[in-house]
């Protein structure tokens, strides 16, 4: 029988940086994954020539070397800036339709000003008047929360107190009357996976703010090549990593947790467990629901999952200016409807007026391809549930039927792509719900609606003594949140730790 002082469950980007923050701080740290590499939805596969990037579109809260972003600041205490290369994408985003508009956004508040501006000119003052907005309130979370004001008040933050619960579609439509321009404004809602309805305000100005100030980056050689970072900075420490071996079961006695039995039927002994795994699986399958307070079964059986994604990635034999493509990141649509209507989209098999995103790592870093070549990650969002009725006996030709409805939509703004088809593999929620294990293929963890979000969130602690979560189901989705939460519950075993030693 081993013991070791902490297990971290999955080595996903909030396991890796919660086993490598432990480890750093000396303690005898496993880490266990399922899989044959690290990373989760960090990671990358290969077809052909190409490595394609399985998730990341655009890194946020990195920040410059003389800006340094939160998320850098916490690389760096990891020790693994040094070894990680980061490319800027030198736009914010596009925004096009096949009636051909096209408006593409760089990472500068003078520059999207003056360009939303020019294409919506009688709306000039509501413009100047909605990003000033958009800065009061980061500014003012940023006072709060980031900087932990004890003295927060509604008179010290009145943006804050006055937008944090509203609706982002509330916020716009009292600033603005054009539905196209509120459409442009909306996108990053797909970031997110709930619609500017749903959504509170706080985050589609966060996420503005984010990427205008501290710029959207990508990771040269992609998310696996961060994984790969983290993962031998945690070796480096001595730490020690089982692949192809998950948990079948998380050991306690009462309230408080003894170790974990492996998928190898290994017993592991460790007070401290980080599950980088779905409270849902974490309680219901690796602990048993009968352990658990009802209370908090309750909470976790309340929330909604997040939706999944339908995603096909594309090797092209040609440079992206040959097809047309000259932003990093575009958001293709056929509609202005970026409310609640977006949902019942995303819970139908067919893809029809989804909403769409094509990333486009060539255009920023020409190095990411073979040479002579590019490559585009395109992605709709949709709910695991209507993949999982599908008889399975339908569920190539619906795939595939899906898959050409996309490249359609695709072509009908860059006509020439089909011609220049190298590779093409296809991902949909069950293929989600398969490599990652999340319940339904949630991509995001929990839906985050206004009343489940940051300022509701149960995040890292359980009712389960020893017992912490980490990644996408603690918080909010996306890379920057999930790679921080791992230093958060990390910081927290070690509080406990130094508590106990006292």
């Amino acid at each position: 029988m081993n013991k070791y002082d902490a297990i971290v469950i999955g080595a996903g980007n909030g396991g890796l940086t919660a086993s490598t923050a432990l480890a750093q701080k000396g303690l005898n740290v496993l880490l266990l994954e399922r899989h044959n590499i690290p990373g989760g939805c960090a990671t990358s596969f290969c077809r052909g020539r190409f490595e394609f990037e399985i998730a990341l579109h655009q890194l946020s809260g990195l920040g410059t070397p003389e800006m340094p972003g939160p998320l850098r600041m916490d690389l760096d205490s990891l020790g693994v800036i040094q070894d990680l290369e980061f490319v800027e994408i030198s736009d914010l985003y596009s925004v096009q339709n096949p009636d051909g508009f096209h408006i593409a956004l760089k990472p500068d508040k003078e520059q999207i000003l003056d360009e939303l501006n020019n294409a919506f000119p009688h709306e000039k003052e509501a413009i100047d008047a909605f990003f000033d907005l958009v800065y009061k309130y980061a500014n003012d979370m940023i006072g709060a929360f980031i900087f932990r004001d004890p003295e927060a008040s509604r008179e010290k933050y009145p943006n804050l107190y006055t937008y944090a619960f509203k609706p982002a579609q509330s916020v716009i439509d009292d600033f603005f009357t054009d539905p196209l321009l509120k459409a442009v404004l909306s996108v990053y809602w797909g970031y997110l996976g709930v619609s500017t309805d749903q959504m509170a305000f706080a985050y589609l100005a966060m996420i503005l703010f984010q990427y205008i100030e501290f710029k959207p980056f990508h990771v040269k050689g992609g998310s696996q090549a961060l994984s790969n970072t983290i993962l031998n900075k945690f070796l480096s420490h001595g730490g020690t990593v089982r692949f192809n071996c998950g948990a079948s079961r998380i050991l306690t006695e009462g309230d408080t947790v003894q170790g974990v039995v492996t998928h190898q039927g290994d017993v592991v002994e460790s007070d401290y467990i980080v599950s980088n795994v779905s409270p849902i699986v974490t309680y219901g399958q690796l602990i048993g629901e009968e352990q658990i307070p009802e209370k908090t079964i309750t909470e976790v059986k309340s929330r909604q999952l997040s939706t999944s994604a339908f995603t096909m990635f594309v090797g092209f034999d040609c440079e992206p200016d040959d097809i047309g493509i000259h932003e990093s990141t575009n958001f293709l649509m056929v509609n202005t409807d970026m409310t609640i209507r977006n949902h019942d989209r995303m819970r139908r098999l067919e893809i029809d007026d989804e909403l769409m995103v094509l990333s486009c790592y060539d255009v920023s870093d020409p190095e990411f391809s073979p040479v002579g070549t590019c490559q585009a990650n395109i992605v709709t969002l949709k709910y695991g549930e209507p993949w999982l009725r599908l008889p399975p006996q339908q569920y190539q030709d619906v795939k595939y039927r899906c898959a050409e409805k996309m490249l359609q939509r695709v072509q009908a703004i860059y006509p020439d792509i089909r011609t220049h088809i190298e590779e093409i593999e296809v991902g949909t929620p069950l293929t989600h719900m398969r490599y990652l294990g999340h319940p339904l293929g949630a991509i995001y963890g929990f839906e985050q609606q206004t009343k489940d979000s940051l300022f509701f969130q149960p995040g890292r602690y359980t009712p389960i003594k020893g017992l912490y979560f980490a990644g996408c189901w603690t918080g909010d989705g996306g890379f920057e949140p999930t790679l921080r939460s791992g230093m958060s519950a990390a910081r927290s075993i070690a509080k406990q730790i130094d508590n106990k030693t006292i």
